[in-house]
């Protein structure tokens, strides 16, 4: 399966957090979009791996993407070392995306910067056709793919946006499926213990991030990248 748009996410519940509302507005418009999680999140303070696989499966049914995979890398503890790459290179050659989207480039857990650089490496050396992979129990060469773009969403640091997307009408979809990650997320009924995550003041955050995003370009939300080079258009008329 070709996709156009392949979303890397160091954690379950990465992508939604920081493109849920894209994700689900380029579905819309009859883009094949996927989600590759880096890890099963097993680290995390509250739930168990395995709640949040149901959690991710959930969620994933919400955005109505066309796939998602787990590439079981060791919470807290991957890094972008030839090994993970290598894993990486076989995906993106699987899929083909025309524009892949990762974690932050800068921010508060390190998975998230140690992910962002990961995704951003593979994609170039995708590219190198010297490079040989093959998927796992496939006898079939892969061919070289290379990503036209990497963007990369914003997570827990309020960083600067290259480019902002005007979601207005899919933030709904967004937190349906942030909350289907009800084990992470606030919930006054919970015993859990309390995380960076878990509290009412974080899960409106991201509704009033998006708020804030959308007052600046004139619409109601918007979500917001940064970009690892320019940004071309064919006209002014394109960034009206």
């Amino acid at each position: 399966m070709k996709l156009d748009i392949l979303v890397f996410g160091a954690h379950p519940d990465d992508a939604e957090l920081g493109a849920g509302a894209t994700i689900a507005k380029e579905v819309s418009k009859g883009k094949k979009v996927g989600i590759v999680d880096l890890t099963r999140g097993e680290l995390g303070t509250r739930g168990s791996a395995e709640i949040r696989d149901q959690e991710a499966a959930k969620a994933a049914e919400i955005l109505g993407v066309s796939v998602r995979e787990n590439m079981e890398f060791a919470d807290g503890f991957f890094v972008n070392d030839k090994e993970h790459q290598l894993e990486l290179i076989k995906i993106i050659r699987k899929y083909r995306p025309e524009i892949v989207i990762c974690n932050a480039v800068e921010d508060r857990h390190i998975d998230h910067a140690k992910g962002s650089k990961l995704v951003s490496d593979s994609c170039f050396l995708s590219g190198l056709r010297k490079i040989d992979t093959k998927m796992d129990g496939d006898d079939q060469w892969q061919d070289a793919w290379r990503p036209k773009v990497v963007y990369h969403f914003i997570q827990w640091k309020n960083l600067e946006p290259d480019f902002v997307v005007d979601v207005t009408g899919f933030i709904e979809k967004k937190t349906d499926a942030i909350m289907a990650y009800a084990s992470q997320f606030y919930d006054p009924n919970s015993d859990e213990p309390e995380t960076p995550i878990s509290s009412k003041n974080f899960t409106d955050s991201v509704n009033y991030r998006a708020r804030d995003l959308g007052r600046i370009i004139g619409v109601e939300y918007a979500e917001g990248f940064t970009v690892e080079r320019y940004v071309g258009v064919e006209s002014l008329y394109d960034l009206i």
